[in-house]
């Protein structure tokens, strides 16, 4: 029995290590989670201005506007699938969500008829396609959880370049898909898919020179943006278009990082928070696991002298 309580007290020394490391990584994105939750506030109303400047143009184009951004191209299929997860795990089940999303779309969009070239943001969504033999067409690591716009004007560089090559390169694309995590709140973040490029415009069926912006959906319908008013622009709307979606695909890529970078610490803390009370459960059942084998022990020495002493009188 004695060997029972230095099972257990070994147990229970390493479990106390664990729960000082679950939480100074709760703590540590504790203190993070704020910062990013700002990042990510401060970025939206130069990424709605921008998508409202952006409708605008687009909408008071002309039918004739044939901007490479704004055009379909059924003449390529193949889809770029930009997939943002996380550099590091105890974030719950962040990056599976994740995942879980990038590959249910992948699916819909081979199911008809679109080759798939995968662009990933994290070291956990690269190693889950390398264990699985699936080829990514480039990777970003190390700052998912910290992205700046250098990262972010990146891989719009990068996905700009695969949607605007010639019809027949090897890297051309005709979609650009995202997919990230949103975070609505603390407790609260949902994976979420963006076709953004080519941009989609839908007119207002109450008013026809009014024309809205498709964004994005989380796995169901697409929202709309606000209906656009009537504008006239100088030089033209093309000029503007030019100078403007560039910024667009660069904001839109920027803001998915920030939202993807605050929900993975909320799903951290929470995940480290959830780990810290687990471990101080093991901790108390192995403390009562110990002082009962110690009283185990006890009881069995007494007995033993009890025999003893007993064995002695009888030998007298």
């Amino acid at each position: 029995m004695a060997g029972s309580q230095r099972v257990y007290r070994a147990r229970i020394k390493s479990t106390e290590s664990l729960k000082k490391i679950f939480r100074a990584m709760e703590l540590i994105a504790a203190s993070r989670i704020g910062r990013a939750r700002d990042a990510a506030a401060r970025q939206r109303p130069y990424a709605g201005a921008l998508t409202r400047a952006v409708g605008l143009a687009a909408s008071h184009a002309g039918e004739d506007l044939r901007h490479p951004l704004l055009t379909e191209r059924p003449q390529v299929k193949r889809v770029a699938l930009a997939v943002m997860a996380a550099d590091r795990g105890m974030a719950g089940a962040y990056t599976a969500n994740v995942l879980r999303e990038a590959e249910a779309h992948a699916a819909e969009l081979v199911e008809a008829g679109f080759e798939i070239d995968r662009y990933v943001i994290g070291r956990r969504a690269l190693a889950y396609y390398d264990f699985r033999g699936v080829p990514v067409k480039r990777s970003w690591l190390g700052s998912s959880d910290s992205p700046t716009f250098d990262m972010a004007k990146e891989i719009a560089t990068t996905l700009l370049g695969a949607f605007t090559a010639p019809d027949d390169a090897p890297d051309a694309v005709g979609q650009l898909h995202v997919v990230y995590t949103h975070f609505r709140n603390m407790v609260s973040q949902a994976p979420r898919i963006v076709r953004m490029l080519p941009l989609e415009f839908v007119e207002d069926t109450d008013d026809p020179e009014a024309v809205s912006v498709v964004t994005e959906h989380a796995a169901g319908p697409a929202t709309r943006a606000e209906v656009f008013p009537l504008y006239s622009f100088e030089p033209s709307p093309e000029g503007v278009l030019d100078a403007l979606l560039p910024r667009y695909v660069r904001s839109r890529i920027l803001d998915c990082l920030l939202q993807a970078a605050a929900s993975e610490l909320a799903g951290r803390q929470r995940a480290m928070h959830t780990a810290t009370d687990n471990a101080q459960d093991l901790v108390r059942k192995y403390t009562r696991l110990a002082n009962r084998a110690r009283q185990d022990d006890i009881t069995q020495e007494i007995s033993e002298i009890v025999s003893g002493a007993d064995a002695l009188a009888a030998g007298r």
